[in-house]
């Protein structure tokens, strides 16, 4: 039987918290920054705890974390992940139907140019308020490229350029005054460029397999993927009990 403790980690707090919100007041709230932590972005997070509690929200990126917040913490959120089985595609009609402005950066050039491409053939009145890739040569170049998002302001920012780095660009522009709603998105621009609008096959959507299907197609992926498998679960619970 579970004995409730009190909740000392204060990211699965957050996520907990985030879970209780609708999408539509996620997206129609402005001034407001989200991220996304899986068993591997966890391990990170925890090593970074004063960054990602900067952020106004927290979802649980895959079904390993939302067992795992049950089974330890008695709690019961939904998987919530940047990608077509989950949050993209309601951001994405969102942003149609409401005749929103979207401005991404992530991925390589080429890859988002696609990516965009992509989603105008399947969302033809998507509004691209601007894109670019997400390297940058410098701090400054980073800084600048900051500053025109903030100027031009669009309603939507979504930052694909790998844990920690995207969620330090991200909180960059909310804190230089950016208005609008911002989301850290992943692999997911560079997902849909390699397999158009569905990554993943449905009957691996449907077995929870996502992380092994990513595994199997993304090489670079299986190191960190292995290094969760055997670290995650004693820093897991290890914050349960000590915070």
């Amino acid at each position: 039987m579970f004995i409730e403790l009190p909740m000392k980690s204060l990211l699965i707090s957050k996520i907990v918290r985030t879970n209780r919100e609708e999408l539509y007041d996620v997206f129609s709230k402005k001034n407001r920054i989200y991220t996304f932590l899986n068993p591997v972005s966890y391990l990170i997070a925890l090593e970074n705890k004063s960054l990602f509690e900067q952020f106004d929200g927290i979802f649980a990126d895959g079904s390993l974390l939302v067992s795992a917040i049950r089974l330890v913490y008695g709690k019961r959120v939904t998987r919530r992940s940047f990608d077509m089985t989950s949050l993209a595609p309601e951001l994405l009609n969102y942003l149609m139907e409401n005749r929103k402005t979207l401005y991404i950066v992530a991925s390589g050039q080429e890859q988002v140019e696609c990516a965009v491409r992509i989603f105008q053939e399947q969302y033809p009145k998507l509004r691209i308020a601007g894109l670019r890739n997400g390297y940058f040569s410098s701090d400054a170049e980073m800084d600048m490229e900051a500053s025109h998002i903030v100027e031009l302001n669009p309603d939507f920012l979504i930052v694909g350029m790998g844990a920690l780095m995207q969620e330090k660009f991200l909180l960059k522009v909310k804190k230089m005054g950016y208005q609008g709603v911002g989301f850290t998105c992943g692999g997911f621009i560079h997902q849909t460029a390699m397999n158009r609008m569905r990554y993943y096959p449905d009957w691996v959507d449907k077995m929870n397999l996502r992380f092994v299907y990513r595994m199997y197609k993304e090489k670079h992926t299986r190191t960190r993927y292995l290094q969760a498998a055997f670290l995650f679960p004693t820093r897991f619970i290890g914050e349960r009990i000590f915070g």
